[in-house]
C-alpha cells in the first residue's frame, strides 16, 4: 500500500513537470506513468539495498525503457517522456543539503552529501544512455535486415 502512496505522488508530480515542460497532452499520461514508475522501483529497491546510487541507476534504467516504449506506443520522440520520467529522480534535495552544510561550514557533511548527488546524477546518466544506446544499435540492426531483403 505505502508503494502504491508512493505512486501516486509520483505520477502527479511528473504530470506538473510534463505541463511545465510542454509536453503534448496526449503524452502527459505516458509521461505520468513513467515517472510514477520510476520513482516505485526507486524507493522499492532503496529498501531491499540501501544504496541509493544502485536504485537511481535500476530505476533510470527502468524509466529508459518506458520512455522507448511509449515513444513507440505514441509516435512522439523519447524525450517527451524520460525528461518528465527523470524528475522525480533527480537529487535536488541532497544537492541542497549539501550547500546548507557547506555554508554551516560542516565540510564533512557536506562533501559526504554531494558525493551521493554526483553518484546519483551519473546513475541516472548511465541508465539512460545504456537504454538509448541498446534501442539505437536494435534500430540500426533491423535497418539493415530490411536493407538486404
Amino acid at each position: 500500500m505505502i508503494y502504491f502512496k508512493h505512486f501516486v505522488f509520483a505520477v502527479i508530480s511528473t504530470v506538473g513537470f510534463s505541463v511545465l515542460f510542454n509536453v503534448p497532452k496526449k503524452s502527459i499520461f505516458y509521461a505520468g506513468v513513467t515517472g510514477g514508475v520510476g520513482w516505485t522501483i526507486y524507493m522499492y529497491i532503496k529498501g531491499i539495498t540501501l544504496s541509493s546510487a544502485f536504485s537511481i541507476f535500476v530505476a533510470s534504467t527502468i524509466v529508459g525503457i518506458l520512455g522507448e516504449i511509449f515513444a513507440r506506443v505514441d509516435k512522439k520522440p523519447v524525450t517527451t517522456f524520460v525528461i518528465p520520467g527523470i524528475v522525480p529522480l533527480v537529487p535536488g534535495y541532497t544537492i541542497y543539503l549539501s550547500m546548507v552544510n557547506l555554508i554551516n561550514q560542516d565540510f564533512y557533511e557536506a562533501a559526504k552529501l554531494g558525493t551521493e548527488a554526483v553518484f546519483t546524477s551519473g546513475a541516472i546518466s548511465v541508465g539512460i544512455i545504456l537504454v538509448t544506446s541498446v534501442a539505437k544499435i536494435k534500430k540500426r540492426k533491423r535497418y539493415k535486415k530490411s536493407r538486404r531483403i
